[in-house]
C-alpha cells in the first residue's frame, strides 16, 4: 500500500481533473485532491473544473474548494482535451450515463459508491470499464473505507493467517440523521434518484468490507427492509418516502463464511458507527469507525490465561499509509481515507496497474444489494451470481 511512483513514470504534463458534483461527497473529494500532493508522491495534476447544475452555487464551491473554474454541462467538459480524469460525486442515478460517456472518451474515471442505482446500469458500467481498460483507461469505485489504515491492517492480519479460518463476520452500520420524523425530504429518500435507502447508502460499505477483509465472495443472501417513516416534509407538502430506512441481511460466502449486515439511518444516538467483528479459529478482530485509529485483536493461540482483546493504535509509520502523515500518536480522521483513495487512483494511472476496487468489485456489491432487496420483497433466500 506504500509503493512510491518513480519520477520516470510521471506524465510530461499535469493531468487535468474534472469533478462532477459539489455537495457532501464533492467537498470530501475536493479536500483530498487539494491535499494529496502535499503528503504523497503522486503524478502532477491540476484541479481544472468543478461541474454542477446551479451555475452560481457551483462557481462558489469551485472557488472555495480549489478548482480553477466551474461549469454546468458535464458533456462539454468530458469532450475537453485538457481533461484526463473524471471524478463522479453526483447522485447515483447519474453515475451510469456520465461514467460510460467518460470512459468512451478515454478519460480515467473514479465514481462514488454504490456503482449505480440498478443492477443493469452497473453491468453496463462494468462492461464499459473492461473495454476502456484494453486502451489503458483506468476506472475505480470509491469505497473509501478500504483506505482506513486499521482496516487495511485487519486485512493483512487475516491474509497472514493470524485469525486462522474465518468462520463468521458481524457488521452494523448505524446512523441517526433520519431519526426525527420531521427531517425534510431529500433525493436520498426517493427511489428514482437514490436507488435504495440505507441499503445502498451504507450497507454497501459493510458488504464491501465483508468481501474485502475475508477475501471471499457473497453467494447467498436473505434480506429484510423497513421504512419506519413513510412520509417526510417536502417543498410542497408531505412526500412519500420510497426507500428503506433500515436493512438487515444474512449472507453466505465462499469458504463457508457466514456474515450478517445491519444498516440503519434511524438508529438514535449513532452518528456514523460502522462496527465490524471477524471471528476465526485462531483469533478475532473488532473495529468501529467512530474509533477509526483503533483495531482490537484477540490471539486465540496464546495461553488462555493471557487471552483477551488488545487495543492496537494504528498510527505508526509501519502501518498502512501512515508513513506520510504525523508522528506516532497524532491520529488521522475520516477525511484522510479520501486522500488515500486519490493517492491510490493516481498511482494506478501512473503505473498502469489495475485500480482497485474495480467497477467489477462494485458490480459484485450491486448484485448482493439487488439480491437482498429481492429477498426482502418475496421473503426468500436468493443465490448471488458472484464475480
Amino acid at each position: 500500500m506504500t509503493t512510491n511512483i518513480t519520477h520516470s513514470s510521471l506524465p510530461a504534463t499535469p493531468f487535468g481533473v474534472a469533478m462532477i458534483g459539489y455537495a457532501f461527497m464533492g467537498k470530501a473529494h475536493s479536500n483530498a485532491w487539494r491535499n494529496v500532493a502535499s503528503f504523497f508522491d503522486v503524478p502532477a495534476f491540476e484541479q481544472k473544473v468543478l461541474v454542477g447544475r446551479d451555475a452560481t452555487q457551483v462557481a462558489e464551491a469551485a472557488a472555495k474548494y480549489g478548482w480553477a473554474e466551474s461549469a454546468t454541462d458535464w458533456r462539454s467538459v468530458i469532450e475537453r482535451d485538457d481533461i484526463h480524469i473524471i471524478d463522479i460525486c453526483a447522485p447515483g442515478w447519474m453515475h451510469a450515463e456520465i461514467a460510460i460517456a467518460a470512459l468512451e472518451a478515454g478519460k480515467h474515471v473514479l465514481v462514488e459508491k454504490p456503482l449505480a442505482n440498478t443492477l443493469g446500469e452497473a453491468e453496463l458500467m462494468t462492461a464499459a470499464a473492461v473495454r476502456a481498460r484494453t486502451r489503458g483507461v483506468q476506472s475505480m469505485i470509491g469505497f473509501n473505507y478500504r483506505r482506513v489504515p486499521a482496516l487495511v491492517m485487519a486485512r493483512e492480519l487475516i491474509a497472514e493467517g493470524r485469525l486462522g479460518t474465518i468462520r463468521h463476520i458481524r457488521t452494523a452500520y448505524l446512523q441517526d440523521w433520519l431519526s426525527d420524523a420531521e427531517a425534510p425530504m431529500t433525493w436520498r429518500l426517493r427511489k428514482e434518484t437514490a436507488g435504495s435507502g440505507a441499503l445502498g447508502d451504507i450497507a454497501s460499505h459493510a458488504i464491501d468490507q465483508i468481501q474485502f477483509l475475508s477475501g471471499e465472495s457473497v453467494v447467498e443472501a436473505t434480506g429484510v427492509l423497513r421504512t419506519f417513516v413513510s412520509e417526510r416534509p417536502g417543498a410542497n407538502g408531505p412526500e412519500e418516502v420510497t426507500v428503506d430506512d433500515a436493512a438487515w441481511a444474512t449472507l453466505g460466502l465462499t469458504g463457508k463464511v457466514q456474515a450478517s449486515v445491519e444498516a440503519s439511518r434511524v438508529a438514535t444516538g449513532r452518528k456514523n458507527s460502522l462496527r465490524i467483528e471477524i471471528y476465526g479459529t485462531d483469533g478475532s478482530l473488532a473495529f468501529d469507525l467512530e474509533n477509526l485509529n483503533e483495531l482490537r485483536f484477540l490471539d486465540a493461540t496464546a495461553p488462555v490465561r493471557e487471552q483477551g482483546f488488545r487495543r492496537i493504535l494504528v498510527n505508526e509509520p509501519e502501518h498502512p499509509y501512515l508513513e506520510a502523515w504525523w508522528p506516532q500518536g497524532h491520529i488521522i480522521g475520516w477525511e484522510h481515507t479520501f486522500t488515500h483513495q486519490i493517492r491510490d487512483f493516481l498511482t494506478a494511472i501512473a503505473s498502469g496497474e489495475a485500480a482497485s476496487p474495480s467497477f467489477g468489485d462494485g458490480l459484485q456489491v450491486q448484485r448482493v444489494l439487488n439480491a437482498i432487496e429481492e429477498s426482502a420483497g418475496n421473503k426468500s433466500t436468493l443465490t448471488v451470481v458472484s464475480r
